[in-house]
């Protein structure tokens, strides 16, 4: 017997559909890239997106082309996603921050067609187009005033746009055709496409909006700090539209003041960011004695939080701060360390220890830990293995079949990462996959260190790798951005972590340096660590010693 339901394909259309009609005069507020704060509405995002979706049929875009975005989160941005969707075309974000040389791959790999590039990254476009076989056409995001001489013969956006009127009725699309591509930052080879479908954007969005997750509403005003580029961006795009809430996008700038300002004269109450964003945001405050009297609630994600900076905003701003994990590969939201009941009544230290981790599941999405060999570990809080997951917005493969390897037979997706799960079901991360530290048999958890060091007030970042050693295979190494004008020492990192730490865990050296590596996404890139250390000898590895 089968259900006598309606068959309501779940396709991303839908959404800003849903917003025009019920959320049609709620505000799109944008930082220009020209300047000038721009202001429009759901429901003229929607009508600029069938105009843009009728002008990519008249340049010949077919269903399942690839177009190309390489922008700030802009209104102009987001009428791109659904204009592209509403084409039946599919969305790929670019990201500007990874070498030119990657991006030229991407396209390729992707085979896009047409590039929607804001001004800023008109230089990049000129030095990689003639590369990308499949181009065909350049949009720069802007109007003809602002659009430079270039090589490229780009067209300026709003002229472009100009060309087609919004009578234009979606192109039919079913809810599992693909509907955007992200690449992953390519740490370990090559960047590998994910393959994004309408139902599972649409499903993560109805996923994320979930009290226990994100926790948006038609009462917010929403500042996606975390860009449109940076995996999936988060799926804002779609959550905010999908309930109303009001978008304030940040555009090119986004240093503590540019943040700051935005978070106080459009009345933010919730942000998404990576956690360099908000150390820039509270240097600022704390340089300037401001204050973020709307702010509610901000999500913190893509690296380990630091304590510091989860105290800092909720004991002096007031603003309730929720850890979150994810992956590109998980549209991207895992988990969420959202309160529960058995939260209340802990005193500070126990409610931070628990803050740090990286929470619980929500519904649609399904975790375990394994061994090696795939067993399956006790849920013990300390039993570390390989982080696995599963669900219906967690990809099945990458595109043209990369990586293979790490999607398994029976459905699970390895993420790379080595975790441990607890008797409530709150994960923590530990470390990646290979970045842990095994010393003498055991692992020791970077993360975990480094979190600890950043706690210092000293120090502007930390880093910790595995360094050889002749008894014990491996031994930390922990290096040390100090803050500007401090005289910090070994010995005093090492007093300072000491007690903090179990003692087999200390680090067995500390050294300083002006700059920490880091990816495209903002992540330490532990793998040029290693490398510029790969000569050095710890003070313990001398037969001395």
């Amino acid at each position: 017997m089968l259900g006598l339901m309606q068959d309501w394909p779940l396709l991303c259309t839908k959404v800003i559909d849903h917003a025009a009609e019920h959320h049609g005069g709620r505000e799109v507020v944008s930082r220009s890239v020209e300047g000038p704060i721009h202001r429009t509405t759901y429901r003229d995002v929607r009508r600029r997106s069938l105009r843009l979706a009728k002008r990519l049929q008249r340049d010949g875009v077919k269903r399942g082309a690839r177009i190309a975005t390489l922008a700030w989160n802009t209104w102009r941005h987001l009428e791109c996603w659904y204009g592209i969707l509403g084409a039946g075309a599919v969305y790929h974000t670019l990201n500007p921050r990874l070498f030119p040389d990657q991006i030229a791959w991407i396209m390729n790999d992707a085979e896009d067609e047409i590039v929607f590039a804001d001004l800023t990254f008109l230089p990049i476009l000129e030095a990689i187009a003639p590369r990308v076989s499949s181009l065909r056409r350049v949009v720069v995001l802007t109007d003809a005033a602002h659009l430079p001489l270039n090589t490229l013969d780009a067209v300026p956006y709003e002229e472009w746009l100009a060309e087609a009127d919004e009578d234009f009725a979606w192109v039919p699309a079913e809810e599992r055709d693909a509907a955007g591509m992200c690449y992953t930052s390519g740490t370990t080879g090559m960047p590998k496409g994910v393959v994004y479908s309408h139902r599972s954007n649409v499903l993560h969005s109805m996923i994320a909006v979930q009290p226990d997750a994100m926790n948006i509403s038609a009462r917010d005003r929403v500042m996606p700090v975390v860009p449109l580029f940076h995996a999936n961006g988060w799926g804002i795009a779609f959550s905010c539209p999908m309930v109303g809430a009001a978008m304030i996008m940040p555009g090119p700038k986004m240093d503590g003041a540019s943040i700051h300002e935005l978070l106080t004269s459009e009345r933010v109450s919730f942000s998404a960011a990576v956690p360099t964003v908000w150390m820039m945001l509270l240097q600022h405050l704390q340089a300037t004695g401001g204050a973020v009297p709307d702010l509610k609630r901000v999500v913190i994600g893509g690296a380990a939080c630091p304590r510091v900076v989860c105290e800092a905003f909720e004991k002096r701003y007031g603003v309730e701060v929720v850890h979150a994990w994810g992956m590109t590969e998980l549209s991207p939201l895992g988990t969420l360390n959202v309160p529960t009941a058995d939260w209340e009544g802990l005193d500070d230290e126990a409610l931070y220890r628990l803050k740090e981790k990286q929470g619980r599941v929500p519904f649609g999405v399904e975790m375990k830990v394994t061994d090696d060999q795939g067993h399956d570990l006790p849920r013990d809080g300390r039993s570390f293995g390989r982080l696995k997951v599963r669900g219906p917005a967690v990809s099945s493969a990458y595109h043209k079949g990369a990586g293979a390897e790490a999607f398994e037979a029976d459905g699970w997706f390895d993420t790379g990462d080595v975790a441990h799960i607890d008797a409530s079901g709150t994960m923590q991360i530990t470390d990646r996959a290979k970045d842990v530290i095994k010393s003498g048999g055991e692992w020791i958890s970077t993360i975990e260190l480094e979190n600890l060091a950043v706690g210092h007030p000293d120090v502007t970042e930390a880093a910790v790798i595995g360094v050889p050693h002749p008894k014990w295979d491996e031994r930390p190494l922990l290096v040390v951005v100090p803050r500007e004008g401090a005289s910090l020492t070994r010995q005093a990192m090492l007093d300072y972590l000491s007690g903090r730490v179990a003692r087999w865990w200390m680090p067995d050296d500390v050294v300083f340096v002006e700059a920490i590596p880091h990816t495209a996404t903002g992540k330490i890139q532990k793998m040029e660590l290693r490398k510029s250390f790969a000569d050095y000898r710890l003070p313990s590895a001398d037969p001395v010693a």
